[in-house]
C-alpha cells in the first residue's frame, strides 16, 4: 500500500507586484483590461507627460545657454592667455633694457604692472570657465533626472502575470507612491503551501535525497489530480501545530489554480509491504474510536477496536486490531450488537 498524506494546501503566486506611480499626475490611459494576462515589458499605464516634457525642454535650453557661455569663457581665456604671454615677454625685455641703462625705471615698472594685471585676468578667466563647466554639469545631471521623471509617465509590467482590479481609473489624479494602481500575480508556475505531521519527517527526509519529490493536488470539482514537485521543506517544525511546512511547484499554463484557493494535496512518501487492509466502509466510528465487527466461527460478531492511520483507493490500512484472513462485516453494521447472530449473503 502506498503511504500517502492528505493535506489541505493554499495556492500562492510565485511573485506578486503592486504597481504604483512614481510621479504625480493625471492618469491618461489604461492599456489593458482587468484580469488580463500581461507580459514583462508590456505598456500598462500612461500618465500626463506634458509638465515633465516642459521641464526637460527648459533644462535643455539652459544647457544650450551654458554651452554658449562656456565657449565665450574659453575664448576669453585664450585671448587673455595670449596677451599675458606677450606682456610677460615684453616685461622681460624691458627689464633687460633697464639693467643696461637704456630706459627709465618707470617705463619698466609700467610694463611689468601690465603683465601682472593680464596674469590676474587669466586666473579670473580660468575661474569663470570652471564655474560655467560646473553649472553645465549640474544642468546635465538635472536633465538626466528630468528625463527619468518623464520616463515614469509610462508604466510597464515588470513580470509576466495576471492583473487584478484596476484601483485608479483613467482621468483621475494619482500621487507618487500612493495606493497600488493594480496588482499583478505571476501564476505560471504556481506554488501550493501545505503542512504534514511531524511524525512523517523520516519519510520526508528520505524523499528529499531523490531528484524529484512528487506531490499531487486535486482542484475542487476536478477528478483529475495535477502533479507537481516539492521545492521547499521548512527547517523547523511549527511548535503550535506539530506540523512541517512544505511548498510544491505546479504547472499552471491552463490557469487551473488561482492564488488564495484551498486545494486537497496528496503527498506520497513510501510504500508499505504486506499491509493488512479492509474496505473502508467496514470501519465504524464509536465513542472510543474506530472498530469493526469480526465474524466468529459460530456466526456471531465481535466488536474489535482497530487503529487505522490512512487509507487509499477505498481501502483502509489496519495497523492494530486484526489478524490476517479474518472475516469482517462490511454492510449493515448499524443493526449489529456484540454477540449478535448474522447470516452471510452473497
Amino acid at each position: 500500500m502506498p503511504v500517502e498524506i492528505n493535506a489541505v494546501g493554499n495556492v500562492e503566486p510565485i511573485a506578486t507586484v503592486s504597481i504604483k506611480a512614481q510621479i504625480a499626475g493625471e492618469l491618461l490611459e489604461v492599456h489593458f483590461k482587468e484580469g488580463d494576462f500581461v507580459r514583462k515589458g508590456q505598456l500598462l499605464f500612461t500618465i500626463d507627460p506634458r509638465s515633465y516634457q516642459n521641464q526637460v525642454a527648459q533644462i535643455q535650453a539652459n544647457i544650450g545657454k551654458d554651452q554658449a557661455q562656456l565657449q565665450q569663457a574659453e575664448a576669453n581665456l585664450g585671448r587673455d592667455t595670449a596677451n599675458a604671454d606677450y606682456a610677460k615677454a615684453e616685461s622681460q625685455r624691458y627689464s633687460t633694457l633697464l639693467q643696461r641703462g637704456l630706459i627709465a625705471t618707470d617705463q619698466s615698472e609700467q610694463v611689468k604692472s601690465q603683465a601682472n594685471a593680464l596674469q590676474e585676468s587669466v586666473r579670473a578667466d580660468r575661474a569663470a570657465v570652471e564655474s560655467v563647466r560646473a553649472t553645465l554639469g549640474a544642468d546635465q545631471n538635472a536633465l538626466e533626472a528630468a528625463k527619468l521623471q518623464l520616463s515614469y509617465c509610462t508604466i510597464y509590467s515588470p513580470i509576466d502575470g495576471r492583473t487584478g482590479a484596476v484601483m485608479v481609473k483613467a482621468g483621475n489624479l494619482i500621487k507618487s507612491a500612493d495606493v497600488p494602481i493594480v496588482v499583478i500575480n505571476q501564476v505560471n508556475p504556481i506554488y501550493i503551501n501545505f503542512a504534514v505531521p511531524q511524525q512523517y519527517w523520516t519519510d520526508v527526509k528520505k524523499n528529499l535525497t531523490d531528484d524529484v519529490f512528487r506531490v499531487r493536488a486535486m482542484v475542487p470539482q476536478d477528478e483529475h489530480p495535477k502533479q507537481g514537485s516539492v521545492i521547499f521543506v521548512d527547517n523547523a517544525v511549527d511548535p503550535t501545530t506539530g506540523t512541517l511546512h512544505m511548498k510544491a511547484s505546479f504547472d499552471n499554463s491552463a490557469n487551473q489554480f488561482i492564488p488564495g484557493m484551498f486545494i486537497n494535496v496528496q503527498l506520497r512518501l513510501s510504500e508499505q509491504p504486506n499491509a493488512k487492509v479492509v474496505p473502508i466502509q467496514a470501519l465504524t466510528e464509536g465513542p472510543k474510536g474506530r472498530f469493526v465487527y469480526v465474524v466468529k466461527q459460530d456466526q456471531t460478531v465481535e466488536m474489535r477496536p482497530v487503529v487505522s492511520t490512512y487509507n487509499y483507493n477505498g481501502e483502509a490500512v489496519i495497523d492494530q486490531g486484526l489478524d490476517g484472513n479474518e472475516i469482517i462485516v462490511t454492510d449493515g453494521q448499524s443493526r449489529l450488537t456484540p454477540g449478535a447472530k448474522i447470516q452471510v449473503k452473497d
